[in-house]
């Protein structure tokens, strides 16, 4: 099979990443040495200097991890928490029906940092500053700006200029826009993290209480000092219509700390995928799975109407269950294992047609039926507050224009089989303002709460929002063989499905399955402010050909073609049992890079 690129092969290591110069990054810290571990720290932080509309330092990741030193399969959660003060009364008193999108009051605790000084310090081998100086030299001495950027940038210069100076003196210094494909520099921000590595120095010792003191410097020190200070001083236009400032604390970083935790499982045949909690959304994946284990999926073309029907039509309810189910399980009770189980599968298959749903039709478990009506009543019940679509101001309408943040995606299998799968996001430069002593934003994260009690996902001080960020391992016949993610909000599960679907049942190397043409729906409510739904659509890459397009649209699919080459951003790693290292990454966008040897 033609393939744009070779699948990367080896049996020293490989990194696969979203950014070209972030890969490159992580293959140098694995030549220095480092494990897969302190490889994904050190990429994790460049794609924050050169994807700056995409992840940033204020943001969040989860990550999967196998460590060979302890055996374990675990989830780093660096999702941060809603503030002490983030109660539906507080929002509900700001005149909100919806967390905004946009601005101070959408943020959690940014929780990636921590996250990574975690990893650092349990799994890693390097000090913080090893892994922070790349990082640090691209924000000094500059690094290329990609034209997506330079266009964001553009994009909302006015908007900047009138409601966000703090970002407008960061990314139009001067009072000029960077040019794409030119050196483009943060020094604050370079400032700043090379204080947070001095300061895990100065306090001396082993790397490990180095590691802290950077941890430290973050979420108790100076870092969060400013954050505090902004949060409580500023008011900014968001995309509700109206200034609002934070309810973000100091105090609420210092309460707060990443975690490892179980990750949560389904055996698909002879594999075992594991995915995040239902805090985010990676258990639709597997409930995908187990809807589709009644199909004999290798006998349908993997580009074909069926295939592309069927996964769609899988997808749909599943994902309806995360509307209605899918919530912290520190909060609520999400019915898991009931939702996995073979029985329920059996149930939920039945309604998979030969026509396209134009239904929501979440699961009603019994003891879960007041939650479920709730959550339809919710979605039915959306009055769209004012927001950027129908403002007045010029300035709202430059907001309007920029497209909302997306997400990056690290993929590491190192020489002696540790391997890691992260999906970073948040602290978009178009989202939030930026923080004039720190060179960085803070997240949105918020907006996935609602604002309607009673619900799995309803705003709760202390609650982690129920996140789209979803990193995938998979272990085959009981051993870590598969890491794979991609950005895209709602849509990363289901470009991450047929990737996985064509390499287990297909037989497809991971480019020869990255390659092959993609597809998603917008069928169920967005996770993003205002929560848009297109009941029965599906967007399909035009490669698939005009007679799957055609058939698609006779089975009743609202089917919006995409130009090729544009949905999703795929990378995998994977590690054959006989230690031979296989790594890919999308051609899409014409940045992500697998690179090993």
């Amino acid at each position: 099979m033609f393939t744009t690129r070779p699948e990367i092969l080896g049996t020293f290591g490989v990194v696969t990443s979203t950014h070209w110069i972030a890969s490159s990054v992580g293959m140098s810290i694995l030549e220095k040495g480092g494990n897969a571990f302190d490889a994904c720290v050190a990429t994790a932080l460049v794609l924050q200097i050169v994807e700056p509309h995409l992840v940033g330092p204020g943001g969040d990741v989860p990550a999967i991890i196998h460590s060979v030193r302890t055996g374990k399969t675990e989830v780093l959660c660096g999702q941060g928490v809603a503030p002490a003060r983030a109660t539906i009364e507080e929002y509900r008193s700001r005149g909100l029906e919806l967390v905004p999108g946009s601005g101070l009051l959408a943020t959690v605790v940014p929780g990636a940092f921590d996250a990574w000084m975690h990893l650092l310090r349990d799994h890693g081998t390097m000090t913080p500053r090893e892994v922070m100086e790349p990082a640090i030299h691209y924000a000094r001495h500059g690094h290329p700006m990609l034209p997506r950027v330079a266009d964001t940038i553009a994009q909302q210069a006015a908007f900047f200029e009138k409601e966000w100076p703090t970002s407008y003196a960061t990314w139009l210094p001067g009072g000029q826009a960077p040019q794409a494909r030119k050196p483009f520099r943060n020094p604050v921000l370079a400032d700043t993290y090379e204080r947070i590595w001095r300061e895990g120095e100065a306090a001396g010792g082993s790397r490990e209480r180095q590691v802290e003191a950077a941890r430290a410097a973050f979420m108790k020190g100076f870092v969060a000092e400013a954050i505090d200070r902004f949060c409580r001083t500023t008011e900014v236009m968001d995309n509700s219509g109206q200034r609002n400032s934070g309810v973000l604390t100091g105090d609420d970083m210092a309460r707060w700390q990443s975690t490892f935790e179980p990750p949560q499982t389904y055996d698909y045949h002879d594999w075992t995928v594991c995915k995040t909690g239902p805090w985010g959304q990676g258990p639709a994946f597997l409930q995908s799975l187990s809807l589709l284990k009644g199909y004999d999926i290798a006998a349908l073309d993997p580009k074909g109407a069926d295939f592309i029907h069927l996964v769609t039509e899988a997808m749909k309810l599943a994902f309806a269950d995360r509307e209605a189910y899918y919530g912290d399980p520190a909060f609520v009770d999400v019915p898991m294992d009931r939702l996995l189980s073979d029985a329920h599968a059996a149930e939920r298959r039945a309604l998979i047609g030969d026509t396209a749903s134009r239904e929501l039709t979440p699961s009603r478990l019994p003891g879960f039926e007041a939650q479920v009506d709730a959550t339809l009543a919710a979605l039915a019940g959306i009055s769209r507050p004012k927001t950027a679509q129908d403002a007045d101001e010029p300035t709202m309408a430059q907001m309007r224009s920029a497209k909302r943040g997306d997400t990056v995606h690290i993929d590491i299998i190192d020489r002696w089989g540790n391997m890691i799968s992260a999906t970073p996001s948040g602290g978009w430069l178009q989202s939030s303002p930026v923080i004039p002593e720190l060179g960085f934003p803070l997240n949105s994260r918020a907006q996935m709460f609602w604002l309607t009690p009673g619900l799995a996902a309803s705003l709760a001080p202390g609650k982690r929002p129920r996140t789209t960020l979803t990193p995938s391992l998979a272990l085959h016949e009981g051993k870590p063989r598969l890491v794979f993610g991609t950005p895209g909000g709602d849509q990363q599960d289901q470009w991450q499905l047929p990737l996985f679907l064509r390499r287990v049942h297909h037989g497809l190397n991971l480019q020869e399955a990255i390659d092959l043409p993609l597809f998603n729906t917008s069928h169920f409510p967005s996770s993003f402010f205002p929560r848009e739904s297109k009941p029965g659509h599906l967007m399909v890459e035009e490669t698939v050909g005009e007679a799957t397009l055609e058939e698609l649209r006779r089975r009743g699919h609202a089917v919006e073609v995409a130009p090729a080459w544009t949905l999703g951003r795929l990378t995998a790693a994977e590690r054959d049992p006989d230690g031979l290292l296989r790594a890919a990454a999308t051609p899409r966008l014409m940045q992500a890079y697998a690179v090993g040897r």
